[in-house]
């Protein structure tokens, strides 16, 4: 059977396989893929569906897409930006609504620098959030909008001060 050529696919699944001190069998138990398929890939001698490189991802705790750009199935720059979506939905101190505006913004500085808004590009708008990135997006406590956005001034800012 002649090698695919996949990348360096198989090599790295070996190295993460080996990082993480498994064997081909353990590794097979922990995704529910046969033991001789797994062999073949690491071998170069099959091309894996997503499906698998996700459930090998999840137990070998890492990165599906790194898998799915090595595999040839996931631009480089897809999955930097998955990346990012990916960062921005995890992080634990910023809401919903905070997370939502954070990547329109994001999506209107791609847009803006010709790349194409992501899968997700409107996740804020089923809840009517808008992103405004010229005030400041969010209307949070503390954030200025308007004439005296950034100004220092307020109008009832004490003149003798």
């Amino acid at each position: 059977m002649a090698s695919l050529n996949v990348g360096n696919l198989g090599e790295y699944l070996r190295e993460q396989r080996r990082a993480a001190q498994l064997s081909l069998r353990q590794l097979a138990d922990a995704t529910g893929v046969s033991n001789p398929y797994l062999s073949q890939i690491e071998r170069g001698l099959r091309k894996p569906s997503a499906d698998v490189l996700q459930q090998v991802a999840k137990a070998l705790r890492i990165s599906a897409e790194t898998l799915y750009v090595r595999a040839g199935i996931l631009d480089e720059r897809e999955r930097e930006e998955l990346e990012t979506r990916a960062v921005i939905l995890a992080d634990p101190s910023i809401n919903e609504r905070q997370k939502n505006v954070l990547l329109q913004i994001y999506d209107s500085f791609r847009r803006e620098n010709g790349f194409a808004p992501g899968p997700d590009a409107d996740v804020g708008s089923a809840d009517g959030v808008k992103a405004d990135t010229d005030t400041g997006a969010d209307g949070d406590a503390g954030t200025r909008h308007g004439d005296d956005a950034g100004t220092g001034t307020t109008e009832d800012q004490n003149p003798h001060s």
